[in-house]
């Protein structure tokens, strides 16, 4: 019987492990996944308890959670906190919020350099005029602006005041600024845009899975006043929150110091993976703890070399020189990336 290929998604993202094995069938299992930057340690939450599987979600459980990523992110007094199934859900809902009145000219909403494209996309589904830009100058002339800070895939960084400023310059004539801090969990709090969140024209998203180890439990939070936090509310419906994720992300949010010794392992392996790859050629643009941009003239080989061996990166069409590598999860693994960062010299 034939197997159907993987189908090609319209914005491919890191993870398609079942894309690169169509791609280099012979490949050594199993792959090492280094395409999307989620922290290689998972937070071990405890066993959970039959009910969040067998009921539904529990409101008391998500008014908790909430509660708890109030304060694990340090968000403003005025701020309150929606919970929804990953950040994804909120880059889908905000477009279909009220400032799209289809009597009127689509509105025009500008994106901050080279970034996560779900969120161009979702707003183009939606009828809305989408431009790069690169200022928050220009970020401030339209009636949506989208930053995603710190930046993926070049960990660009904005300062949190030049951001507060801008949020306040697009209130000021009825606009919003969204701001995506999904890999913010492991800068100093002064970078995040937290202490803000609450106030007129801005909105701001938080991702669990990534520096907690844990995608596929689907959670993400939005912070905003309650003028946003109502109607988002409705967009994502009852039930926006499995019971597992409940559990699991009030467990590990509510971790303070897990969270921070991740944080340092995390900048410690960062630093050891910059040294791997400059000793291969590569240009370190800039990152993230949690993932690292270079440059390479012979990305695409590159790409392919360490595919062969089973260690999917993260390659872009719009520069076919750059690849986004995220840190290994054990020993065995790193041993195996430096084993083929080594052996390239026959191969390219």
């Amino acid at each position: 019987m034939s197997v159907s290929p993987p189908i090609l998604p319209s914005i491919l993202h890191g993870g398609r492990l079942d894309l690169a094995r169509a791609h280099f069938p012979q490949a050594p299992e199993p792959w090492i996944d280094l395409s999307t930057g989620v922290s290689p340690y998972p937070y071990p939450f405890p066993p959970l308890a039959p009910e969040v599987f067998t009921r539904l979600p529990d409101v008391a459980a998500l008014a908790g959670l909430e509660r708890i990523a109030a304060a694990a992110y340090r968000a403003g007094p005025g701020a309150q906190v929606v919970a929804g199934a990953g950040t994804q859900a909120f880059i889908q809902s905000l477009p279909r919020l009220h400032w799209l009145p289809r009597s009127r000219p689509a509105t025009r909403v500008s994106v901050l350099g080279l970034t996560y494209e779900e969120h161009a996309a979702a707003w183009r589904a939606a009828g809305a005029e989408v431009a790069r830009v690169e200022t928050l100058e220009e970020i401030a002339a339209a009636e949506i602006g989208v930053v995603v800070n710190p930046n993926n895939p070049d960990g660009r960084l904005e300062p949190a005041a030049c951001l507060a400023e801008t949020a306040r310059a697009m209130a000021a004539k009825g606009g919003l600024l969204i701001v995506d801090e999904a890999f913010a969990d492991f800068l100093p709090a002064e970078a995040s845009l937290a202490p803000h969140a609450g106030e007129d024209g801005l909105v701001l998203l938080r991702s669990f899975g990534k520096a907690y180890g844990l995608p596929g439990v689907r959670l993400g939070f939005a912070l905003c006043g309650a003028a946003l936090a109502e109607p988002l509310r409705a967009t994502l419906g009852p039930w926006s929150v499995s019971g597992p994720a409940l559990a699991i992300g009030a467990a590990a949010l509510a971790d303070a110091p897990w969270l921070a010794g991740r944080g340092v392992a995390l900048a410690q392996e960062a630093v050891r993976l910059d040294g791997l790859l400059a000793a291969a050629g590569f240009e370190i643009i800039s990152g993230t703890s949690l993932f690292r941009l270079v440059r390479h003239a012979a990305a695409d080989r590159w790409f392919a070399h360490l595919a062969r061996r089973g260690i999917l990166t993260r390659r872009f069409g719009e520069r076919p020189d750059r690849l986004r590598f995220g840190l290994p999860a054990a020993p065995a693994a790193w041993e195996r990336l430096e084993r083929a960062l080594e052996s390239a010299q026959n191969d390219l």
